[in-house]
């Protein structure tokens, strides 16, 4: 066969090809391009790049690529000393790599099971020279009442935190009915408020309200709370620092 990189230049210059064409196709650089038809495979980057450059090279020219590849192969790769040797051979050097002192399994399952049985007799010995050392109870030393060592107390079970007083001012902004309500008694009793007019601030750990309308500003610890409008009676409930809660017809609390 002729050589390989005069192969690819016939082709090339058979089909009027420049150099500068197959380099944009096949974006090979030009410079190992040169080096192919040249032969200079010290040129390339190795083997594997050289075959994968091959390859393309020759596709691009309507070469029959494998037969190029396989030539190289041939011609400049150099198989190792142990894919020289005969099957055999090979197989032999691979065994005496893994030859090794091979101990028989039967003979590790009997080392087992004899000290199984040396720990056994060794734990029996034991037991029959301290025959109580099984049955030993730990026993609780109470101390004396009176000197110092009386049993304390159970620690009482901790409550729950009651939630922080609350800070409450109502300003209308418009005519609303107001009743409010905290856990123990009534701080507006079903009073009507015009616009403008503002309640006192009233403290209280939650507050139950019922309003006729969304016309108010809730002010909360000196923070406004907003009020969604509805065409019902309005219930909410204000505790700790959650937001305001509404309350069913059954919940809202109702003023004389």
């Amino acid at each position: 066969m002729p050589e390989i990189g005069a192969t690819l230049r016939e082709a090339r210059v058979r089909a009027r090809i420049d150099v500068s064409e197959v380099e944009a196709e096949t974006k090979i650089r030009a410079k190992y391009l040169r080096a192919l038809e040249n032969e200079e495979w010290d040129l390339l980057p190795g083997p594997t790049y050289v075959k994968s450059f091959l390859r393309t090279y020759a596709e691009a020219l309507d070469l029959d690529a494998k037969l190029l590849v396989d030539e190289y192969k041939l011609r400049h790769e150099h198989l190792s000393e142990v894919e020289l040797q005969p099957i055999s051979a090979a197989a032999q050097a691979r065994g005496r790599r893994r030859s090794g002192p091979v101990v028989p399994r039967w003979a590790v399952i009997g080392l087992i099971f004899a000290l199984l049985i040396v720990a056994l007799s060794l734990l029996g010995r034991e037991n029959e020279k301290n025959p109580s050392a099984g049955n030993t109870t730990t026993q609780t030393t109470t101390p004396p009442a009176g000197a110092g060592g009386a049993n304390p107390p159970p620690a009482a079970a901790a409550r729950p935190a009651a939630p922080p007083r609350m800070r409450l001012r109502i300003v209308a902004t418009g005519q609303v009915y107001v009743c409010l309500k905290d856990a123990n008694k009534t701080l507006i009793d079903g009073e009507t408020l015009q616009a403008g007019e503002r309640t006192r601030t009233y403290r209280a750990r939650r507050f139950r309200m019922t309003l006729g309308n969304a016309s108010v500003k809730l002010f909360v610890n000196g923070r406004q709370r907003r009020v969604r409008p509805s065409s019902n009676p309005i219930g909410l409930a204000i505790r700790g620092r959650r937001a305001l809660q509404p309350l069913s017809k059954i919940g809202r609390p109702y003023c004389e």
